[in-house]
């Protein structure tokens, strides 16, 4: 192949990472402006999730599809899904419809990653390969900047639905461009699909994702609702692990958990996914609420974290081939540690500027972890096993995040109950007798979900309620409690990364091979 054609595929490449990462982010900035067209607001949220949970659903079964029957078809049909799903969303006439939408949209964005990521092992011998996970790393990075910023660009210029829209001509690109440049040698015998599989990780993945998303918020933890979701997910985990013991072409082949490189790996990812994206959905939080960033710049906090991600990822991928696995996973989950660390020490005193720099520190980590996991098993195997074992990397951390997010939610929500009724109550029960009723609508809050008191940080116009010699008492308690639970999550996150680093010991001392690609696909 000549480089000048790899570079063409390569750009086809980032054009469909960068649009099916900026999906993730780029309709929240919107929200507000599709709700006030379309409605329903209480399935907000849905939006969102929805896309989740379909991208992780796919993730493992198209790694291995890619494998069976090569990556060109199922990259294509992924972008051809994602651009249905695209405009299909631009065109929804309600809520319901926008949400099925992005379940299509969200289909075709989980094919687009992992076999994108497994096309750059095929394309690059060991050396190379290092480096260029380490530029793909920084799309993502790149589209949790541009994302929030780019829907509100576009719904100031245009509509909302052009935040869709504007996939069209730019998968149709990226599309035509694989389409021609991309060629593939695939064996003509005839390989069996493991379809049990396929639909018990696809229904499991769903079931328990589902689950944790409503606990504690749509239903209680203990409801038969949440009870029957992940008792049936895990289920059909349980059956997943039965047919793929028995199928020709297992979905996940169980061997693979034999190999060291791939389990501490996965282990890693996992565990580094429960601590950090569970934690850094709650950074903008502290910022608004504690520090005191305004509403409009608080999509913008987490950039100086990305960017940060963004150079270490680059630089990691040089680094990785000095280094080797084990010294850079450590290396990474250190600077994690010691940003976490850092904003457990954060309180209402703190600065934007001490905030941030915490927050780089963290980003620093990350950059140098997450392209290591995906060189490390994707050396481990050969090529024709390849498309399986980066798309697992991929599922494991995406179930680790949604995992942490919940776990972590939970962990504040008990810690803020503890606080604000230690701290709100005592400052309640000194209210007049005839302000009393005044206080209501919070204390009922208070008994339902302490949490949603944090609501009166984001939202000064709701104390108006409370008598006006005490708004500055209540204002300062909620920052006080709100930076406490949050030191008490970050403290968590922290205990999770520093078992990821533990676990990275058990990886071995393996480097990036400067040996040609074994068993290339790709021409």
């Amino acid at each position: 192949m000549t480089s000048k054609r790899r570079n063409v595929i390569v750009f086809g490449l980032m054009m469909g990472m960068l649009l099916s990462a900026l999906d993730q982010t780029i309709a929240s900035t919107a929200m507000p402006t599709i709700i006030g067209e379309l409605g329903g607001l209480s399935h907000m949220t849905w939006v969102t999730t929805a896309y989740m949970l379909a991208s992780t659903a796919i993730i493992p079964i198209v790694g291995k599809l890619a494998d069976l029957y090569g990556r060109r078809r199922w990259y294509l049909l992924g972008m051809a899904v994602f651009i249905l799903g695209s405009a299909l969303c631009g065109l929804a006439q309600s809520m319901t419809q926008l949400i099925i939408f992005r379940g299509i949209q969200g289909l075709g964005g989980g094919m687009l990653m992992p076999v994108a990521q497994t096309i750059v092992g095929d394309l690059f011998p060991g050396a190379q390969r290092a480096k260029m996970q380490g530029v793909f790393g920084a799309v993502f990075g790149l589209a949790s900047i541009l994302g929030p910023k780019m829907g509100g660009w576009i719904v100031d210029a245009a509509s909302w639905r052009w935040v869709f829209y504007m996939n069209l001509p730019l998968g149709i690109m990226a599309a035509v461009v694989m389409f021609f440049a991309l060629k593939e040698t695939i064996g003509g015998e005839r390989r069996s699909v493991d379809y049990l599989g396929s639909l018990s990780v696809a229904a499991g993945t769903c079931l328990v994702l589902l689950g944790l998303i409503n606990g504690g918020d749509q239903w209680a933890w203990g409801s038969w609702q949440i009870v029957s979701l992940i008792g049936g997910g895990i289920s059909c985990w349980l059956l997943f692990l039965w047919a793929e013991s028995r199928a020709a072409e297992p979905i996940l082949p169980l061997d693979l958990f034999r190999n060291r490189i791939f389990t501490v790996a996965n282990a890693v990812t996992f565990l580094m996914g429960l601590g950090m994206f569970g934690a850094i959905i709650f950074i903008p939080l502290f910022m608004q609420g504690v520090v005191g960033v305004s509403a409009s710049k608080a999509g913008s906090v987490m950039t100086p974290m990305m960017l940060s991600m963004i150079g270490s990822s680059i630089l990691g991928g040089r680094l990785l081939l000095k280094i080797g696995y084990r010294a850079q996973l450590i290396t990474g989950m250190g600077f994690m540690a010691g940003g976490f660390y850092l904003m457990s020490t954060m309180g209402v005193g703190t600065t934007q500027a001490v905030a941030t720099s915490y927050m780089m520190v963290t980003g620093l980590g990350l950059g140098l972890v997450m392209p290591t996991v995906t060189i490390a098993v994707q050396n481990a195997f050969p090529a024709s096993r390849r498309g399986v074992v980066t798309s697992a990397t991929t599922f494991f951390r995406s179930i680790g995040g949604t995992l942490g997010i919940t776990i972590l939610g939970v962990v504040m929500n008990n810690r803020a109950a503890d606080l604000l009724g230690l701290k709100l109550l005592p400052l309640f029960s000194k209210v007049p007798a005839q302000a009393a009723p005044m206080l209501a609508p919070f204390k009922a809050m208070m008994e339902k979900n302490p949490q949603d008191l944090f609501g009166l940080l984001l939202r000064p116009d709701l104390l108006n309620n409370v008598p006006e010699a005490m708004r500055a008492p209540v204002v300062q308690m909620l920052r006080e409690s709100l930076a406490e639970s949050l030191h008490t999550v970050f403290l968590v996150g922290l205990g999770l990364v520093c078992a990821g680093a533990v676990v990275a010991l058990f990886i071995g001392s393996g480097k990036v091979s400067d040996a040609t690609v074994p068993e290339a696909v790709v021409e």
